[in-house]
């Protein structure tokens, strides 16, 4: 499917595009955006697996977020292979604060609890898919090659999870909570941020 098809409901929901100014540190911090970003498809999965935990009672559920991890590790797998190509040395960085902070509203009592999770799901899903976008255009082209492949999951799986939630809630509920969680995410995309990472802020 064509990119630009993919990337125009995303670029609906969320409340604006990254700066240029982030594409420009990516494309002289390509080591550390590759570490970050198969960190990211590890807590991704790591996420999905959680929430199959924590609400065993929902077969629905479980399916789609099962479906939705395998694919994530799939992820994580297709980033290490290009990092072992080109000799990227998989070290520890810290993580971003962005999804820590991004949750830091999240409801307490179920179910609005589960559907605040989902909402934040979506949004990281959302951003991921368009700085994937973002990044084809800007980096090598082996790169460019594989973020142009897994946007389409990322909108894929910002979509699911958005559907997921709405099975908890009323859809006013979902629209009004997403669009608290989305003024909180272009705050921390748009603010000062002293570390680079995949879902950093701007460049100090």
């Amino acid at each position: 499917m064509n990119s630009q098809v993919v990337i125009k409901p995303v670029m609906d929901f969320l409340k604006g595009e990254t700066p240029s100014v982030w594409y420009e540190a990516a494309s002289t911090n390509i080591p550390r955006l590759l570490i970050d970003h198969a960190n990211c498809e590890k807590k991704a999965a790591s996420a999905a697996l959680g929430l199959m935990y924590r609400y065993i009672e929902h077969s629905d559920l479980l399916q789609k977020l099962s479906r939705l991890a395998r694919e994530e590790l799939r992820h994580f797998e297709q980033v290490l292979e290009l990092m072992m190509i080109r000799k990227v040395d998989y070290e520890f960085i810290s993580a971003s604060d962005y999804a820590k902070r991004l949750r830091e509203d999240i409801r307490t009592s179920e179910p609005g609890r589960l559907v605040d999770l989902l909402i934040c799901g979506a949004i990281v899903e959302a951003r991921s898919c368009e700085r994937f976008f973002g990044l084809s255009k800007v980096l090598p082209s082996d790169i460019s090659t594989l973020y142009s492949k897994l946007l389409n999951s990322e909108a894929r799986h910002f979509e699911d999870y958005l559907e997921m939630a709405c099975n908890f809630s009323s859809f006013l509920e979902v629209q009004e909570r997403t669009s608290s969680f989305l003024e909180t995410e272009w705050i921390l995309i748009t603010s000062p941020d002293a570390k680079f990472r995949f879902h950093s802020g701007l460049p100090n």
